[in-house]
This record gives structure tokens, C-alpha cells and sequence, in this order.
């Protein structure tokens, strides 16, 4: 069991950069599989990206490769979502995910939410 706490979000115009941050508890966080998704205004929640225990494989949405960045720290209990070059249809809800197995790009794929955090970006 994990729990998970975003942190990082916030306003920010159109072309800038925010870093979000998922602060998990627990002395197990190395056992999980972590995913970035989020939530837009009147739509699905969607997968943005996952990294799996050591790091060492990433994955990314189509609509954020190249843009965005998934790391973690696991000395630190933390994995990190670093958004570059936002855009207004970057605004939405991010949830931090988590789940001892990984099985894909997947919603019910991950067992552990955060709260999430807000993210607005302006032009």
C-alpha cells in the first residue's frame, strides 16, 4: 500500500515550463511502476506517461513525446513530470499513479491515485 501526493502544479503561460512532482509514502516505493494521466475539462482521463521501478523504460502519449519528461528518484520516495513548452490544451487535472505490477498504458492498470494536481496554462 502507497499512498500519493502531487505537488507542482499551478499557472503558467503558454510556452513555459512546470515541473510536477508525486511524493509517495511508504519504504517500498522502489516495488512500484509510477504513470503520469490527466483530466481536461469535460474529458476522459488520459495517460500521459509511466516509468518502471528502476527507471530504466519510459513510455509517453503521442500528444507529449518529446515534450514532456516522466523520472524518478527512488533515494527520494519521488517521480517527477517535467512539461516543457506548454499549451492551452496542456491544462487539465494530473494524477500521479502507482501499482506494484506494471500492465501498460492503462487506467485500471494502477491500484494507487494521488489527489492531483492542477495545472492551467494561459496564452
Amino acid at each position: 500500500q502507497v499512498q500519493l501526493v502531487e505537488s507542482g502544479g499551478g499557472l503558467v503561460q503558454a510556452w513555459g515550463s512546470l515541473r510536477l512532482s508525486c511524493a509517495a509514502s511508504g519504504r517500498a516505493f522502489s516495488d512500484y511502476a509510477m504513470a503520469w494521466f490527466r483530466q481536461a475539462p469535460g474529458k476522459e482521463r488520459e495517460f500521459v506517461a509511466d516509468i518502471i521501478w528502476d527507471g530504466a523504460i519510459t513510455n509517453y502519449a503521442d500528444s507529449v513525446k518529446g515534450q514532456f519528461t516522466i523520472s524518478r528518484d527512488n533515494g527520494k520516495n519521488t517521480v517527477y513530470l517535467q512539461m516543457n513548452s506548454l499549451k492551452v490544451e496542456d491544462t487539465a487535472i494530473y494524477y500521479c499513479a502507482a501499482d506494484r505490477a506494471y500492465g501498460g498504458r492503462r487506467e485500471s492498470a494502477f491500484g494507487f491515485w494521488g489527489q492531483g494536481t492542477q495545472v492551467t496554462v494561459s496564452s
